[in-house]
């Protein structure tokens, strides 16, 4: 019997979840209080940190702003981890279930059913709304979930998981986070470690059996998921709960040059991995840049 490469990692990664899976009812302590005077983020992965807003508010002003920061990030995070899980099962619907590479789309399916669990359950801890896409973009994910495959479905997913690894591998070591938020960052980092090698392989494969046409037209929808990400992972509506117009702060944030390069910083390793793809570029390079990312 031969065994294909996508197998072979599948096989990898399916020891790797049995040996390094965690529950999050079990492993984070819910009804511990926050921590008194801890921000959410590092400070300075504020959107506003160093600007005119910034220096306007009280620490605990700028505390609350990282609270609802990182209420928006998880936000969005379970609303690509929920398309992701309908592109998996679709997958998953026309695979061998016999196959190591359908199982492991499964278990990464039971992976993010705990992620979106996790960061609920979060978002409810800090006391925030959830701040979700607006309709434009709500109607771009159902779409995606319905249609998606191949590079654009993969591409579009691991520019929002590596951007979130990377702002959370941070947060996950810095003393000065709220320790709720470290953990839940350390759970989902050592999880998406093995997410984002199955779907980094996978991509490169699709890449080799598409054709130009699919593409260049794939190339089109990976830019604008990656505008999305990159303009919406900070709701401008967190500024609201500082008493910021949310417009106002969406502005300042958008040329703030300390969140600018966080973003650049955060979406550096995909980025950089797209190209080497030859998935960045042609009429789409215009989100790119809008984006904020390159």
């Amino acid at each position: 019997m031969v065994v294909s490469d996508r197998d072979r990692t599948a096989t990898r990664l399916l020891r790797s979840s049995a040996e390094h899976s965690y529950d999050p009812h079990v492993e984070i302590d819910w009804d511990a209080p926050l921590a008194a005077d801890r921000f959410f983020t590092p400070e300075r992965r504020s959107s506003l940190y160093g600007t005119a807003l910034w220096d306007g508010l009280s620490r605990d002003q700028r505390i609350a702003l990282t609270r609802h920061e990182v209420a928006s990030i998880a936000g969005l995070g379970v609303w690509f981890e929920t398309i992701l899980m309908q592109l998996l099962i679709r997958e998953y619907y026309r695979a061998d279930p016999t196959a190591a590479h359908a199982q492991y789309a499964l278990t990464e399916v039971a992976d993010e059913c705990r992620h979106s669990v996790m960061f609920g359950r979060m978002i409810a801890k800090l006391d925030c709304p959830v701040y979700r896409v607006g309709a434009f973009d709500d109607v771009l994910g159902k779409w995606i979930a319905a249609t998606a495959t191949g590079p654009r479905m993969y591409a579009a997913i691991l520019i929002a998981e590596e951007i979130l690894d990377a702002l959370q591998r941070e947060a996950a070591a810095d003393e000065t986070v709220q320790p709720l938020v470290r953990m839940v960052s350390r759970i989902h980092v050592i999880e998406e470690a093995r997410h984002v090698r199955y779907a980094r392989e996978e991509l490169a494969r699709q890449v080799r059996a598409a054709g130009t046409r699919r593409l260049a037209f794939d190339r089109v929808v990976i830019a604008r998921a990656a505008y999305l990400i990159g303009t919406r992972i900070i709701a401008p509506e967190v500024y609201r709960a500082v008493g910021i117009d949310p417009e106002v702060g969406r502005r300042a944030a958008r040329a703030n040059p300390h969140h600018r390069e966080t973003m650049r910083w955060a979406g550096e390793r995909i980025v950089a991995y797209l190209r080497e793809l030859d998935l960045i570029g042609g009429p789409g390079l215009a989100l790119w840049r809008r984006s904020g990312l390159l």
